[in-house]
């Protein structure tokens, strides 16, 4: 086994988005997650291939029925031999199947128990329906996603899913799991999608405190509103993104593009002239394509990079150096990140369409007429 965690043990149940991301991560980083499903239900999940969803690679997968004696009896013996438990259902849901943290706790004393919500396990909105949409709205960010004039942009799911809710579950799990390895004590951890997308936000609040940010759309430094920091479609109508702060960064921009003469932009800090700046720029992007571009400010301190599609970034010579992506059964998938010196990560496995439950249930002592019982009894499939 390779990756850091190696040798840490996680039982995840099966669901959608955010936690299977939190798994996918400590899966990519070495530790053993076993993924439990539902009998009958197609692998993968709600519209999922289990062969094409990078989100399930990496796993373990055992079929047991939670509404079964028998089947939460195997799920108490996994979680005796495990480090972490993940769930993302509703506020009360383990419990009723008595596999709420109370219960498992008492399996095993030192479990870090990770929980995967939008709201969290409490507040009025905490058994409410909701995406990623609703936890990032009420979280004040994607207030902050926009063009000037116009209204809220989602960022896909990035904000609240993965770096608000998934992102903060997987370094929540690790940082548990240290606590644990260290005092034996195993604790619950209340993931909230809202709450992490609110902490994404930290420098911007920070911003605004200092009264550098105002609280409106496409106005500001890093949201479209400067001319020296946003996209730019080129002749080809393809685009690209400038993101030239620093004076030093923001004078080779100039150089580059033929604008050091240009007296109106000396002014870079003013606000009130960045509209006017923007037109000027968008001309002059607008006259070369974007693989002209590339051949003028690649490799250079303009803070320059090509907008490419999904199509386009595993080919780029960059992404191709680092191995930054990777095709495993057909599939095009980001690596695991970051990298290791000492404890490297390998390329991922994606999931089939076979169960492990014999050989997980082998393992955890089982003899063969006791997982031939399970299997007639409907505990386990």
């Amino acid at each position: 086994m390779t990756g850091p965690l190696a040798g840490i043990r996680i039982v995840e149940l099966a669901g959608i988005g955010p936690a299977p991301f939190a798994c996918m991560m400590l899966a990519d980083h070495g530790a053993e997650v076993i993924r439990i499903e539902r009998p009958g239900a197609k692998k993968g999940g709600p519209g999922g291939d289990p062969t094409k969803d990078i989100l399930q690679r990496s796993r373990k997968t055992i079929a047991v029925d939670l509404k079964s004696a028998a089947g939460i009896g195997v799920v108490h013996n996994l979680v005796a031999s495990a480090d972490g438990f993940v769930e993302g259902f509703r506020p009360g849901v383990t419990e009723r199947l008595g596999l709420g943290p109370e219960t498992l706790l008492k399996v095993t004393p030192r479990l870090v128990y990770g929980r995967m919500t939008g709201w969290g396990q409490e507040g009025p909105y905490a058994q409410a329906a909701g995406h990623d949409i609703n936890y990032i709205a009420l979280a004040g960010a994607l207030h902050a996603f926009g063009r000037a004039g116009e209204k809220p942009t989602p960022p896909i799911n990035m904000v609240g899913d993965f770096g608000g809710g998934a992102m903060m579950l997987a370094f929540g799990m690790v940082s548990a799991l240290l606590h644990a390895r260290t005092t034996g004590q195993g604790q619950v951890i209340d993931c909230a999608m809202t709450d992490g997308a609110a902490l994404l936000m930290s420098m911007i609040w920070s911003f605004q405190g200092q009264g550098l940010w105002r609280d409106e759309r496409g106005v500001n430094l890093l949201d479209s509103g400067a001319h020296f920091y946003d996209t730019y479609v080129c002749a080809d109508g393809t685009y690209v993104s400038i993101g030239a702060i620093e004076p030093q960064f923001y004078a080779v921009l100039r150089e580059k593009s033929g604008l050091s003469a240009e007296p109106a932009f000396d002014r870079q800090m003013d606000p009130r002239g960045w509209p006017e700046l923007k037109e000027k720029l968008s001309a002059v992007f607008a006259t070369r394509t974007r693989d002209e571009w590339c051949a003028i400010l690649e490799h250079t301190d303009a803070c320059f990079a090509p907008v490419l599609s999904m199509a386009e970034a595993p080919a780029h010579p960059h992404n191709v150096a680092r191995g930054t992506f990777v095709e495993v059964g057909g599939v095009v998938q980001p690596m695991p990140a970051p990298r290791y010196s000492a404890t490297p990560t390998v390329a991922p496995r994606m999931a089939d369409d076979q169960s492990d439950t014999e050989a997980l249930l082998d393992g955890l002592g089982y003899a063969p007429d006791e997982i031939a019982a399970l299997k007639a009894a409907g505990a386990v499939a």
